[in-house]
C-alpha cells in the first residue's frame, strides 16, 4: 500500500497522459484506480469492472511476466482486488 501510495504521488510522463483520458469516468462511463495493488504487484490503471488491467510502463518495474500473469489471473477469478494483506475491495 505504501509503494502505491507513493507511485500516484509521483506518475511517470506516460502515467500522467493516460490518467488526463481515463480519470472522471471519461472512457465510456467507466472507473478506473491508478497504482492499484494486486497481490505484491502494483499495477498502473485497474478498471475492476471490466477486470482489466493496464501496465503504461511495466519494463521500468523488472517484473516477471510470468508471476505478474499468475497474480492476474488469480485476481480475475475472484473478481476482487487483493490488497496483499488478505483484505478485499
Amino acid at each position: 500500500k505504501k509503494l502505491a501510495k507513493r507511485l500516484r504521488k509521483q506518475p511517470t510522463e506516460a502515467e500522467k497522459r493516460l490518467w488526463y483520458f481515463l480519470h472522471k469516468k471519461q472512457l465510456d462511463g467507466l472507473r478506473f484506480k491508478r497504482q492499484e495493488a494486486i497481490g505484491q504487484y502494483v499495477a498502473d490503471f485497474v478498471c475492476p469492472a471490466l477486470k482489466l488491467v493496464v501496465e503504461v510502463d511495466g519494463g521500468q518495474h523488472g517484473i516477471k511476466v510470468k508471476k505478474m500473469r499468475r497474480a492476474l489471473h488469480g485476481w480475475s477469478r475472484r473478481g476482487t482486488l487483493s490488497s496483499g494483506s488478505g483484505t478485499t475491495r
